[in-house]
């Protein structure tokens, strides 16, 4: 890359570094979003999974991550060759020492960084329906696995060129063929996914519910209250999320542009729309909100927005999140119904709205989709988001399915009954999240379990009645 290239493009430049650093971020809030909804005993335990996940992620992406989802030698429009720029070899400066121009004309090794921070988060995010219960090393051996042969390849295939992509062999095209476009043969219907729908939420979700029935319930799921021990330290997370989406939609521009600011607005305006849809829910369900139901209706609209955000108008996004909050409120019941302990909502939050978020954009997208004037095409791309919705759960079921039954089998997933209950935090790591002193300065460790049906008489009316309510 030229000096006057590099030049040309230093805001573009500028923007997708702050973007990176914002999405980075967003998986320490994870942890202060996780750690304050679990119990005080497996706080820690939820926020090193997010951290332990950042350590182990960021190195493998460097090694194969890249290569797997953007190289260029794809193996059946699934994966790339993760050999080809393994070690991000010839990925970051030329023979001659330049940096190399990426696909959006700034240099090659800010969009690397960028797309390694999306490989992180989604795989912590899962690590919400797994709380109390699992061994550490195994969650960590997962990790890498889970985001080689599941997240890679969900990149690859979306947006690397490959079967979910609008490229001239992908599913799109082979169902309503293809268009000659600046020279390229691409989809006529193009899918559209602009920051993660499918690769980061539906696929996170799927693998959330997959292990959350793979590993079983914790000993107290649904016989016992349960409540979040900080709710103070969730709504920070859920703010540090917000915050960070914006790198995280916004920067999936890929330039300091008019489409980033489009996507900046449209996700706030479906942000804030999903909170309200969640408490009106709240409200006319239970009869009071709850700062937990605004915190998680904050993320819920986030992840309804981010497949949608550059495809929507201010309007039009209000409408996605308030139908994505409400979804996703009810949502969260389903692990009563269904019994399957989903700790911290994992599946009704980003499973449920990612699945809304995706399909919902067929129905709305700006002069293309079905109810927006997209005529015959809108029909068409309704039906293009729907299929690669399925395809995306079908394939990261699967996937997870065999990953998660072959360590069930090896390592062996749960923690022991004993541990469970003396708490994760000090069974696994050795450490409590808070300490105390009396009286006479002695420290001593809090042990009290905050969870009682007592202390949380909302959450004990939800199991008398069988029914989920958020608080």
């Amino acid at each position: 890359m030229t000096s006057e290239e590099m030049a040309a493009a230093t805001g573009d430049s500028a923007w997708m570094l702050m973007s990176a650093a914002l999405v980075l971020l967003m998986t320490p809030a994870l942890a202060l979003f996780y750690g304050g909804m679990s119990r005080q005993k497996s706080a820690l335990n939820m926020m090193m999974m997010s951290f332990g996940t950042l350590g182990l992620i960021g190195v493998i992406y460097v090694l194969w991550g890249w290569s797997m989802s953007y190289g260029s030698e794809t193996v059946g429009g699934l994966f790339s060759n993760p050999f080809e720029f393994f070690g991000l070899k010839d990925s970051v400066t030329d023979a001659e020492g330049n940096f190399i121009a990426g696909a959006a004309g700034y240099a090659n090794v800010i969009d690397i960084g960028f797309q390694l921070t999306f490989a992180v988060i989604t795989v912590a995010i899962i690590s919400g329906s797994l709380a109390n219960r699992v061994k550490f090393s195994t969650w960590m051996v997962f990790a890498g696995i889970w985001a080689t042969l599941a997240y890679f390849p969900m990149a690859h295939m979306v947006w690397g060129g490959g079967l979910l992509s609008d490229g001239e062999d992908g599913l799109a095209a082979m169902m309503f063929g293809t268009v000659s476009e600046d020279g390229e043969t691409v989809a006529a219907i193009a899918p559209i996914d602009f920051a993660g729908g499918t690769v980061v939420h539906i696929n996170a979700g799927v693998a959330a519910l997959v292990l959350a029935l793979i590993i079983g319930r914790s000993r107290t799921f649904m016989k016992e209250g349960s409540r979040p021990h900080n709710l103070p330290l969730v709504m920070l997370g859920a703010a540090l999320l917000w915050f960070g989406w914006f790198g995280f939609n916004g920067g999936s521009a890929f330039g300091a542009n008019g489409e980033a600011g489009l996507a900046w607005l449209n996700t706030t305006a479906a942000t804030c729309a999903a909170m309200l849809g969640w408490l009106l829910v709240e409200r006319l369900r239970d009869g009071h909100t709850t700062s937990l139901g605004a915190a998680s209706g904050v993320v819920a609209g986030l992840v309804s927005v981010t497949p949608a955000a550059g495809d929507l108008t201010p309007l039009t996004a209000i409408i996605l999140g308030a139908i994505g909050g409400a979804l996703a409120a009810v949502g969260v019941g389903l692990k009563y119904r269904f019994k399957f302990d989903d700790s911290l909502d994992v599946v009704g939050v980003h499973l449920v709205a990612g699945i809304w978020g995706t399909m919902g954009i067929g129905l709305l997208a700006t002069d293309r989709g079905l109810l927006t004037g997209g005529g015959s095409d809108g029909f068409k791309l309704f039906i293009v988001q729907i299929v690669i919705a399925v395809v995306a759960v079908v394939f990261c079921a699967v996937v997870t399915a065999v990953i998660g039954l072959a360590l069930k089998y090896t390592m062996g997933w749960r923690i022991s009954g004993d541990d469970e209950n003396a708490g994760i935090d000090s069974t696994q790591h050795a450490e409590s999240a808070y300490s105390y002193t009396d009286d006479n300065d002695q420290e001593f460790e809090e042990v009290a379990d905050f969870d009682s049906a007592q202390g949380n008489a909302h959450r004990a009316n939800d199991l008398a009645d069988g029914a989920h309510q958020k608080n």
